[in-house]
């Protein structure tokens, strides 16, 4: 098949690597423009731009497909390639109808929840933070809604107690990349499968905002044990510590309950903090200016009385 390809981060990169491996020609790969990265603000290529380059791929990098001189340039150029689908793994940008309508197969997504689950920009880290003990990956036809296109082929995963956002990032990536190329083989035999979405069963996943990475220790142990896995690695869940950003990137439910108010430092092994209802330790950490490491080291070098307290933004930091 003759297939375009839109998406922009790391989960998208297995994904064309499977089509191209598969033996499709991929004619042009579509991501979002580059950025500036970390303190030095150097731009950087999106992560699917370096695969597609790497496979001599030609890469179109337009600010939006919608609507200005990109949107025009956009449209002429999938019309003049014709592609038999176009292929779209989180590429950031909303699709138009006249998009849409191009491709003789379609444009089909891949989705890391089951869908109508967690529709949205983030669904990994969210159905960590929610609770949710099994999660999967939903290929669709895309429609002009946000994920709401008929589902062709879906696979469930366990999601372990202990499992991090990351770790799931990683095993739903390697699922994409096998559904996707079921989903164009039968597309292109005649035989992939509709099914319509139940907007019943929906929920949305959100895109992550700074206030969903704060910890909130007068939450449960449960609750904020979540949110810390969920945001891990990245973009990572943090409180403070003497008016220092305290990154907290994971941590283990502790089997006792403490009479402390919320967020005080109690006495145990390692750092542990006292919730609303329970306790944890937090026990992966990295406080600004510093280096992640166990709570265990970060001890040995910086005593913390019990008592203190945790989050107290000081100093405008």
């Amino acid at each position: 098949m003759n297939i375009v390809f839109m998406g922009t981060p790391e989960f998208s990169v297995p994904c064309l690597e499977a089509i191209i491996g598969a033996g499709h020609k991929v004619s042009m790969v579509f991501t979002q423009p580059d950025k500036p990265k970390n303190r030095g603000h150097k731009m950087q290529m999106p992560p699917v731009k370096v695969s597609a380059l790497a496979h001599g791929i030609e890469v179109f990098q337009p600010l939006s497909l919608r609507k200005g001189e990109d949107g025009e340039k956009s449209l002429e150029i999938l019309k003049e390639l014709s592609p038999d689908c176009i292929a779209v793994v989180a590429y950031g940008q909303i699709l138009p109808k006249s998009v849409l309508d191009i491709p003789k197969y379609g444009c089909i997504n891949v989705h890391a929840s089951l869908l109508p689950r967690y529709r949205g920009a983030a669904p990994i880290q969210r159905c960590i933070m929610e609770g949710e003990k099994t999660t999967g990956v939903t290929t669709m036809y895309m429609a002009e809604g946000l994920d709401t296109g008929d589902m062709i082929l879906k696979e469930e995963i366990p999601i372990p107690e202990d499992m991090t956002g990351e770790t799931l990032h990683d095993k739903l990536s390697e699922i994409g990349a096998r559904l996707i190329c079921e989903t164009l083989s039968l597309a292109e035999r005649g035989n992939a499968p509709r099914t319509a979405q139940s907007d019943e069963d929906t929920c949305y996943a959100g895109m992550l905002k700074k206030e969903d990475c704060r910890i909130d220790f007068s939450k449960s142990a449960d609750t904020v044990y979540n949110q810390i896995r969920g945001l891990s690695s990245s973009p990572c869940a943090f409180t403070f510590l003497e008016g220092k950003r305290l990154k907290v990137y994971f941590a283990q439910k502790l089997d006792y309950a403490a009479d402390k108010p919320s967020g005080t430092v109690i006495k145990g092994e390692g750092l542990c903090v006292a919730c609303g209802k329970g306790a944890l330790r937090l026990t992966d950490i990295m406080l600004e200016g510093g280096k992640r490491m166990k709570d265990s080291d970060f001890l040995r070098g910086r005593r913390i009385e019990e008592g203190a307290v945790l989050g107290e933004e000081t100093g405008g930091k």
